[in-house]
């Protein structure tokens, strides 16, 4: 029986995923190591730079920032590029920027070098994700979505560890020499193995603006700055709230931090998967089961064991809503999708910044035991404009 038969009698091979998926799947661990390492290697950086922790933390806030606001302007100037060419564009800047951290003789040049990164975070990713859901066929786009932002949690699991330890023993530069490493990594792979994609027939940058500006859109980019912001309301201070609440020891955290890594990988994987059978319902399902996770914790947090399950079940919740809300922005804007793509980013990123600020002011005029709580309820809130977006959509497409 030739493959023409088979294919006649129902037996349809399973597709494989392109071995191209995966040079963009490096990318992403390689900005997802620059994005949170930092966070390791905090205390040496502002020792050798001079500057006061406090200061030294704003390089995290100004990659956020980048990420945030400026992600969208660079992919609105580089919408005519070819995908390709963008993506290759997009990785010599991000390789650039960490070259310059390597190299920067004082902490302003430190703060240049992270915008600059940042630029290539949300565009990267919002390229990426229109390149990985046309290299595979229809049904399993979010699940090739989510092979890509498997980068970015196994990044957490892997990179993150090792670039800590690489800057702990060999100095910070070290780590963001480690960075330029990956992403040349990733750059050679994007060249030999990402094929040319036809360009589509190319939309003015007023339709791009209109395309990324309807009120639909919007609505789904604000629900998951509340989903993103619901995680880090509570992720920000998940260390206090396990050392001081649940009693665990500061070496117990980090291994409990590497289990809620796995958590993220896997429900990522999970998410795109469930999102190429059903989109709508897995997100409406993954919303509720987040609030309700959130809210376990905040009983739980003072369990060890129950602490350390639920962690890991939250992580897993948390990221499998990521593949589906990305591919749900996509097909909301067939006209822009690099833009809207990218503006998902911004929007999670916006999200980071909001969570994190909130966590802080509950924990002023609250207490630390309430923010699993706060994730809750913006979860919960999430969930609410999620439900009427669905139901908004269902009623439109019936008249």
């Amino acid at each position: 029986m030739n493959p023409t038969q088979v294919l006649q009698a129902g037996a349809v091979p399973k597709e494989r995923l392109p071995v191209s998926l995966f040079s963009l799947t490096a990318g992403a661990f390689a900005i997802g190591m620059t994005e949170f390492v930092i966070m390791g290697i905090l205390p040496n950086v502002a020792t050798d730079l001079h500057v006061s922790i406090s200061q030294a933390g704003q390089l995290i806030t100004s990659y956020a920032l980048g990420v945030a606001f400026g992600a969208p302007i660079l992919a609105m100037l580089t919408h005519r590029l070819p995908q390709k060419r963008l993506l290759i564009l997009l990785m010599l800047i991000f390789i650039l920027g960490n070259l310059l951290a390597v190299f920067a003789p004082n902490y302003s040049t430190v703060m240049i070098a992270r915008l600059i990164t940042a630029l290539a975070h949300g565009t990267f990713f919002g390229v990426g994700s229109v390149i990985a859901a046309n290299l595979v066929h229809p049904d399993r786009r979010a699940g090739a979505v989510s092979v890509m932002m498997a980068g970015l949690t196994i990044a957490n699991i892997i990179g993150v560890p090792l670039g800590t330890f690489i800057g702990q023993h060999l100095g910070w530069r070290a780590s963001f020499g480690a960075v330029v490493i990956m992403g040349i990594f990733s750059l050679i792979g994007i060249i030999l193995l990402i094929p040319r994609i036809e360009q589509k027939n190319a939309t003015s940058l007023v339709q791009q603006v209109r395309a990324l500006a309807q009120p639909k859109l919007l609505f789904v980019l604000l629900i998951g700055a509340l989903g993103c912001s619901s995680l880090f309301a509570v992720f920000t201070y998940i260390a206090p709230i396990l050392i001081q609440i649940t009693g665990f020891s500061e070496s117990s955290v980090t291994w409990i931090l590497i289990l809620f890594g796995f958590g993220v990988t896997l429900g990522n994987i999970l998410g795109g998967k469930l999102a190429d059978w059903k989109l709508m319902p897995s997100l409406l399902c993954n919303f509720a089961a987040l609030a309700l996770i959130l809210a376990v914790f905040a009983v739980t947090d003072q369990v060890p064991a129950g602490a350390v399950i639920t962690v890991f079940i939250w992580g897993v919740a948390a990221f499998g809503i990521l593949p589906g809300l990305q591919l749900r922005i996509m097909n909301l804007a067939k006209e822009a999708p690099e833009l809207a793509a990218t503006s998902t980013h911004s929007a999670l990123n916006l999200g980071n910044a909001g969570g994190a600020f909130l966590g802080g002011w509950t924990i002023t005029h609250i207490g630390l035991g309430t923010l699993p709580w706060l994730g809750a309820v913006l979860t919960a809130l999430g969930f609410v404009l999620l439900v009427i977006s669905y139901v908004t959509e269902r009623k439109a497409n019936v008249q």
